[in-house]
């Protein structure tokens, strides 16, 4: 029978028609019953001690049902926050763990820090109410950049954090790499940021939280990534048994990015509140209050080295970086700053690397994984080099990187530094980079872009990255005898086309109708447990659960045909949807197995022994403007391996949205704080370069896939490829097109009065 929903088919998402209709359900969507409105007090100072807080004339205004404070969350018996990682300091010391605390109890040390919340009837009385609280506060002197908080004389945070160091994780052949740069013919090195951005989800945070009273229990709608770990860390908070949590992914979210993949200080006393009040409870950020109350990305200071030999060889890689980690830990706030270290060795063989990352604290939002969770900034480390080494060296970037390149031949292969690739053709892939891009034609091009006054440049990046990770994951599939079709994932999708692409995974294994088949995420009581969403794993693991339960369903069936068929199941061949007995025409529909069977179901749990590795190679050629410092970027071509390809569309679109948010960040993203008062300056979109739909160029996208060895599917991911790659194209782009005037080197954001005052700094020679 043939199937519309099948692997490698590219079907449009079928979420989109209601979504273009406006019939999504998003969390304000969602109606609840006489739901009352919380509104969060939050600091103005970055560093502060609490003296006071008076919420009396709060209590007292009009429509105010409850003012909750540190008090409330300690009589309650409230939690803190947890970290859920450990990172190890090279010396066996733990990691510094200061208290992150619902409502802040006698200091604040970030700007936006919860202090009190407000309940009220509606948003407006309580942001009225909210001006009434009085807290007196005695500034304290606040550190916000990562390289002022390390050494003597810097502010300390917290006394079990001397010198604001969370850990000192080292890995890697240390000894080795300083063998090899001592005997390298030539070292090349760079120190740089990576500048500090915010998710900016189309959809704010914001969550209803929910007591029901007649069986205790509390429930919390709100849009997530991993809704089993949330209810894990809300039941410890509360102090109950998980049983008693609920956690509910709303059917439709407007984007995650990593952001939406923790747990918050508004989650907790969002429930404490629902059930002193009995009643439902709901906030949702303002766009000025994500930008206060959000987890935020990146923000690292790096200095990296690269040893070759005489040929070109690279012989050593040594990085050094100092990660700013915030005031507090998030629950996974160390990952991003060593969790993909071994994206430092690139597709290429470098026979010794060592890192060492320092996780250091300071007067700023907690950091969080933001999409790629150092994967781009690994990326950037060995790419940025390579440009520099081929420049020194006088040699052709793409030759340079050619020669080091792991051949495909070697696979697998153990890097000998963290990661172990399965698959891939790194050359193949550069090659068709190299050709759809047309570097041939470049030189006529910059050429052109030269007659008209402009500097035009073009920039490439081998991209790796690890994905899929080492965690399980489940899924349950159930036959209705009427013909329904679900599937039970613990995935969660958050915008990302999970109804297509399970669809067409279950249409292509089994010989059933999927056009109405229904995905249910999201629910922690009907899904018993799941992993969540994150680290591009939902079709790599999710879908090779979906998979195996797929199997057992097929194994039932095969069974239950045989039966009927009184043959022994080796006899049983499947063909076009029946089973068919060998060598006869006797056979029977898997359809009519399914329905005289009363309905089949088969559950499965599925960990990979192994992540994946998703590679690929961006091109990006843009134009400057030496007279304004405005940047154009005119092409942009992605040659990408993400393994089976399960709906190209799909692939084309995750490919698209990645590009954009680093491309976002390389040009203008970057969240700011005041130097002298540490106040936080980009609290609006008006002040927060977004990339809007001038900044994107058309992208040329396409697949140039070898199979996943990891996972029975094939499939390597793709959810942050995108972004992995683009931050460093296009400062290599830049940097190519500015290159004429001797600049080695530009720091993102590449702002066009970064530009402008680089160029006639270069001009006059003060470069």
């Amino acid at each position: 029978m043939e199937m519309k929903y099948k692997l490698g088919a590219g079907i449009r998402r079928v979420e989109d028609e209601r979504l273009v209709r406006g019939a999504g359900t998003y969390l304000d969507d969602i109606h609840a019953e006489g739901a009352l409105r919380a509104v969060f007090v939050r600091s103005p100072h970055a560093h502060a001690a609490i003296e006071r807080i008076d919420t009396q004339a709060a209590s007292m205004a009009a429509g105010v049902v409850d003012v909750v404070t540190y008090r409330d969350v300690d009589s309650a018996g409230l939690l803190p926050l947890e970290c859920l990682v450990e990172v190890p300091s090279h010396d066996s010391r733990p990691m510094a763990r200061p208290p992150r605390l619902p409502l802040a109890r006698d200091r604040v040390r970030h700007v936006g820090e919860p202090v009190a919340m407000i309940v009220a009837v509606d948003r407006l009385r309580g942001e009225d109410a909210a001006e009434e609280v009085i807290v007196d506060y005695a500034p304290l002197p606040a550190v916000t950049a990562v390289e002022a908080a390390v050494g003597q004389g810097a502010l300390a945070l917290w006394q079990e954090a001397p010198g604001n160091l969370c850990f000192d994780y080292r890995v890697g052949d240390a000894g080795g790499v300083d063998r090899a740069m001592a005997a390298a013919d030539r070292v090349v090195s760079l120190a740089y940021p990576i500048s500090r951005v915010t998710a900016f989800p189309l959809e704010t945070r914001g969550a209803i939280a929910f007591w029901h009273e007649e069986t205790e229990r509390y429930e919390i709608v709100c849009g997530h990534q991993k809704p089993h770990q949330l209810k894990r860390e809300l039941a410890r908070q509360l102090g109950v048994e998980e049983d008693r949590v609920r956690v509910v992914v709303p059917a439709d979210v407007g984007g995650g990015f990593g952001l939406k993949g923790g747990n918050f200080p508004e989650y907790a006393l969002l429930l404490l509140a629902a059930r002193r009040l009995k009643r439902p409870v709901r906030w949702s950020a303002s766009r000025s209050e994500a930008f206060l109350s959000d987890d935020h990305g990146r923000d690292s200071h790096q200095k990296v080295r690269l040893a070759l030999d005489a040929e070109g060889h690279f012989l050593a890689l040594d990085f050094d970086c100092l990660a700013n980690l915030g005031a507090y830990l998030a629950g996974h706030g160390p990952t991003p700053a060593i969790g993909n270290l071994g994206g430092l060795s690139g597709m290429y063989r470098i026979p010794a690397i060592a890192a060492r990352v320092r996780g250091i604290f300071t007067n700023t939002q907690p950091l969080s994984p933001y999409r790629g969770a150092g994967r781009p900034e690994a990326t950037y480390a060995i790419e940025r080099l390579v440009d520099i080494a081929a420049a020194e060296r006088g040699e052709d970037p793409v030759a340079l990187r050619r020669r080091n390149l792991i051949p495909a031949g070697a696979m697998p292969y153990d890097t000998g530094f963290l990661f172990t690739y399965d698959s891939g053709d790194f050359e193949a892939v550069l090659d068709m980079a190299v050709a759809n891009a047309d570097f041939a034609g470049f030189p006529a091009r910059r050429r052109a872009s030269a007659a008209e006054g402009k500097l035009r440049g073009i920039g490439i990046a081998c991209a790796i990255e690890q994905a899929g990770q080492i965690r399980e994951e489940t899924a349950r599939i159930e036959l209705g005898a009427d013909g329904s079709v679900e599937l039970y994932s613990g995935t969660v999708s958050n915008g990302q086309g999970h109804a297509t692409a399970f669809r067409q995974l279950v249409g292509e294994l089994l010989p059933i109708d999927v056009s109405a088949m229904v995905l249910v995420q999201g629910d922690t009581d009907r899904i018993a447990q799941g992993t969540g969403t994150y680290g591009s794993r939902s079709l790599s693991v999710g879908g090779a659960a979906a998979e195996a339960a797929c199997r057992s369903i097929l194994d039932q069936a095969r069974r239950l045909a045989a039966d009927e068929l009184e043959v022994s199941e080796i006899d049983i061949q499947i063909e076009e949807g029946r089973f068919r007995i060998a060598g006869t025409d006797r056979s029977i529909g898997f359809s009519e197995i399914v329905q005289a069977s009363g309905g089949l179901r088969a559950s499965s749990v599925w960990q990979p022994a192994a992540p994946t590795f998703p590679n690929g190679v961006h091109v990006c050629e843009l134009e400057i403007d030496p007279e304004t410092g405005g940047l154009e970027v005119l092409r942009y071509t992605v040659v990408d391996d993400v393994g089976r390809v399960v709906n190209p569309l799909l692939v084309a679109g995750q490919i698209h949205g990645g590009v954009a948010q680093g491309l976002g960040q390389a040009l203008g993203e970057q969240i700011f704080f005041d130097a002298e008062s540490a106040q936080l300056l980009t609290t609006t979109p008006m002040d927060y370069f977004l990339p809007r739909a001038a900044t994107m160029p058309s992208l040329s996208v396409t697949d140039r896939g070898t199979p996943a060895r990891t996972n029975p599917l094939g499939i390597k991911g793709v959810g942050e490829a995108g972004t992995v790659g683009s931050l460093v194209a296009v400062v290599n782009a830049a940097v190519d097109a500015l290159a004429p005037l001797g600049i080695r080197h530009l720091d993102m954001p590449l702002t066009p009065m970064l530009l402008w005052d680089v160029i006639r700094a270069a001009r006059s020679g003060r470069a």
